[in-house]
C-alpha cells in the first residue's frame, strides 16, 4: 500500500472508531435521533461566611461570589431578628450588588451543646423551647416581610466532632475525624444519655411548628446533616440520627412540604458513607429528585465514614464534576458553596483558601454548561 493510501485508510478508520461506527459493537445514534439536551444550569456559587459586612461583601464580588447566606446582628434582648434588622442586612447586600438568598438562624447551629447557649430545643426543655421556637416563628415571618426566602438552621448536641488536624499540601493542615481515636471528655455532655427516639421526638416537636410557619409564609427551611456520623454505639452518650442517610431520608418526611429540606453538606454527606466515591451521586439524585435539596456545601474528603480527613476540593476520593453534574441533572437551583477549608498560618481567615474554592466551583459550573 503506498504511503497516501496507508494514511487515508487509517485516517478514515480512525474517524469510525471514534464515532462508535464500527461494524461490531456500535453505538452510533440514527441520523434522526434527537440529540441529548442537558437541563439548564440554574445554581451559582455562594457562600455563608460572615459577618455581611461592606469589606466582606467587597471580597466576595472580587471572587465572583454574587450570592449568599448572611448573618444578620445578633438579636439581643428580643432574642430575635426584626423586620428592621432583617432589611439593613438585605440593604447593604443589595448597595454592593449581592444576593442575600438565605440567612442562618441565631441558635440551633452547630455548637455543641455545653457550649449553647440557648439550646431548649434539642435539649427538650419546656417552656424555654416553646419561647424559642415562637422566636423563629416570628424571623420566618420577618424574612418574608422583606423578601429573603429562605433560613438554614442545625439540630445538634454535639457539634462538628474532630480529632488532631493532619498535615496537608503546602504547609496547610487538614480537619480529621478518626472515631477511633477519641475521647469522649467528659463521658456526657449536659443533655445526658439520649436515646434515637427521645432525639426524634424533639425533632418532630420542633418540626410540626415551625414547617406549617414556612408554608405559611413560602419560606424554605433548610437544617444541616450532623457532622459526622457517630461512632458504633455512639459517643458521649448520643446517636446522631442525622449522621446517616437513612436519617436523612426520616427526616425530610416528618411533616411533609416543599418548604422542609436540606442544607445538604457533600462534606458532611460523604463522612456517613464507607464508598463516598461511588455512593454520593445516589444520595443528591435521591433527595434532588424530590426537590428536598435547599443549598448545597460543596467540599470533598479523602476517606471514609469514621476516618476522614477534610482537604481541597480537586485532591478528595470524590469526583466533584460527577457531583456538580448531579446536581445540574436534579434541577438544583440554589447556591453552591464552599463551608470549611483547610487552615494555613499564612492564611488565619480562610481568604485564599475559600478563594480557591470559589474559583473551583466556578469551573465546574461553567463546565457543566458547556457539556
Amino acid at each position: 500500500m503506498q504511503r497516501r493510501e496507508f494514511l487515508t485508510a487509517t485516517t478514515a478508520a480512525s474517524a469510525l472508531a471514534l464515532t462508535g461506527c464500527e461494524q461490531t459493537g456500535s453505538t452510533a445514534q440514527p441520523e434522526n435521533a434527537a440529540p441529548k439536551v442537558a437541563p439548564p444550569v440554574k445554581m451559582h456559587v455562594g457562600c455563608q461566611r460572615g459577618p455581611t459586612s461592606p469589606s466582606m461583601l467587597q471580597y466576595f464580588k472580587r471572587n465572583g461570589v454574587n450570592h449568599i447566606c448572611g448573618h444578620p446582628p445578633k438579636p439581643g434582648e428580643r432574642g430575635y431578628w426584626s423586620v428592621e434588622d432583617l432589611q439593613k442586612t438585605r440593604d447593604v447586600c443589595e448597595e454592593h450588588g449581592v444576593s442575600l438568598d438565605i440567612v442562618a438562624l441565631p441558635f440551633l447551629s452547630s455548637s455543641h451543646i455545653d457550649r449553647e447557649k440557648r439550646g431548649a430545643i434539642m435539649l427538650g426543655q419546656s417552656p424555654e423551647r416553646d419561647r424559642d421556637i415562637e422566636h423563629i416563628q416570628k424571623m420566618i415571618a420577618n424574612c418574608a416581610a422583606v423578601g429573603i426566602p429562605a433560613v438554614k438552621y442545625n439540630m445538634s448536641l454535639l457539634g462538628v466532632l474532630r480529632t488532631e488536624r493532619t498535615p496537608g499540601r503546602g504547609g496547610s493542615t487538614y480537619s480529621t475525624w478518626k472515631a477511633a481515636e477519641a475521647v469522649a471528655d467528659p463521658p456526657l455532655t449536659r443533655a445526658g444519655k439520649v436515646s434515637d427516639d427521645v432525639i426524634w421526638e424533639r425533632i418532630t416537636y420542633f418540626l410540626e411548628r415551625i414547617i406549617p410557619v414556612c408554608e405559611e409564609y413560602k419560606i424554605r427551611a433548610a437544617c444541616h446533616p450532623h457532622d459526622p456520623g457517630t461512632p458504633p454505639g455512639g459517643f458521649q452518650g448520643l446517636n446522631r440520627v442525622l449522621g446517616t442517610v437513612d436519617g436523612l431520608k426520616k427526616f425530610v418526611t416528618i411533616n411533609e412540604s416543599d418548604y422542609h429540606g436540606l442544607n445538604l453538606c457533600l462534606g458532611s454527606t460523604a463522612e456517613m458513607l464507607q464508598d463516598p466515591a461511588g455512593e454520593i451521586v445516589d444520595v443528591i439524585h435521591h433527595f434532588g429528585e424530590r426537590k428536598k435539596i435547599f443549598n448545597i456545601h460543596f467540599r470533598n474528603i479523602r476517606g471514609k465514614r469514621g476516618d476522614f480527613q477534610e482537604v481541597y476540593p480537586d485532591e478528595g476520593d470524590m469526583d466533584m464534576l460527577a457531583l456538580m453534574q448531579a446536581l445540574r441533572d436534579v434541577g438544583y437551583e440554589y447556591m453552591v458553596m464552599p463551608d470549611h477549608v483547610p487552615k494555613h498560618p499564612e492564611d488565619p481567615g480562610g481568604h485564599q483558601g475559600f478563594a480557591f474554592s470559589y474559583g473551583y466551583i466556578q469551573g465546574l459550573l461553567q463546565a457543566v454548561k458547556a457539556s
